[in-house]
């Protein structure tokens, strides 16, 4: 198998060549179809949070989707073939503890797997596994379904994929970004109104407002858009300091509370939604294009999710 694996803080991946992995017990060896690129691959590199790391060197990539090679011991539930994606729950996931997405082939746990239906293309499977559930979760802790109206702040990856899952949920959603660009999807979408600054939407009485962006000022908005006894969610690290009216959020019994990756059940719950219909917006690169992505990636030159496939 290749990879491209991950040496010392500051320096490019490396292309390496390694002996196919083999799979322990209640394990299963994966080809890789598809991986997911994310910003948290950057902060490695970088030594931003080189710490996530169980062992150094590694061939990155947590967000992985592909096809079981072969089953190891203990393995009866899952057979050669079966279509998979990976997920990895907190810090334990293909491309932290081990080698993961960036090469050809990985090894996933028997508890991390997940069953793709075949209408759901590998690069959606991989994008299910982190920025799918991160979604997912925090329109959960935002109690999203049937009658709910949702805002959500900023419409990148995470944001837009939030607001489609939410209109299927059955909410009434409204959006607040900046970049005019992405309106038009989030209409498209069933996204009810967008504006350009969340001080817009205190006039429509939200029962929740997740905020995506993370710039400081959004979560101010946030907190002063909502309605008496609101939630608002932050899922956003745009900037690592808020500055918030404290007053707001006493007398107006406002819930603020942060929200970080997802669960299983978020993340199958997307792969239904996918087979629904759902769809994440993704660039689409090839395994040998990783390093030029995670470039283009860093210069937020990358419009949704991007996903490097090796079909």
């Amino acid at each position: 198998m290749k990879g491209w694996e991950f040496q010392k803080i500051g320096e490019p991946l490396v292309l390496v060549e390694k002996p196919d992995p083999q799979p322990g017990e209640d394990e299963v060896a994966v080809d890789v179809k598809a991986a997911g690129i994310c910003h948290s691959d950057i902060g490695i590199m970088d030594g931003t949070i080189t710490w996530m790391l169980a062992t150094i060197p590694i061939i990155l990539g947590h967000e992985v989707a592909g096809t079981i090679s072969a089953v190891g011991p203990n393995v009866s539930d899952w057979k050669v073939g079966d279509k998979v994606a990976i997920a990895g729950l907190g810090l334990d996931a293909p491309g932290l503890t081990q080698d993961g997405g960036f090469g050809t082939k990985c090894i996933g746990k028997v508890s991390q797997l997940m069953k793709v239906a075949d209408s759901v293309p590998f690069d959606q499977a991989a994008a299910a596994t982190d920025a799918g559930q991160t979604s997912r979760k925090a329109l959960r802790l935002a109690g999203v379904g049937p009658g709910l109206k949702v805002g959500i702040i900023g419409l990148g990856g995470l944001g837009l994929t939030a607001a489609k899952m939410a209109v299927m949920l059955g909410a009434e959603v409204h959006a607040a970004e900046i970049n005019q660009d992405v309106w038009e999807k989030a209409t498209a979408a069933g996204v009810s109104s967008v504006v350009a600054d969340v001080g817009r939407l205190a006039d429509l009485e939200l029962d929740a407002i997740i905020d995506f962006a993370g710039f400081g000022t959004t979560t101010a908005g946030a907190i002063e858009a909502i309605k008496p006894a609101g939630t608002v969610v932050q899922v956003g690290l745009g900037r690592s300091e808020a500055t918030i009216n404290t007053s707001t959020l006493v007398t107006r019994d406002i819930t603020l509370r942060g929200s970080l990756g997802g669960s299983m059940a978020d993340a199958l719950d997307v792969l239904r939604l996918m087979a629904e219909g759902l769809r994440i917006e993704t660039t689409l690169i090839t395994l040998d294009e990783i390093p030029n992505g995670l470039e283009k990636l860093e210069r937020g030159e990358v419009v949704g999710r991007l996903v490097a496939r090796n079909e």
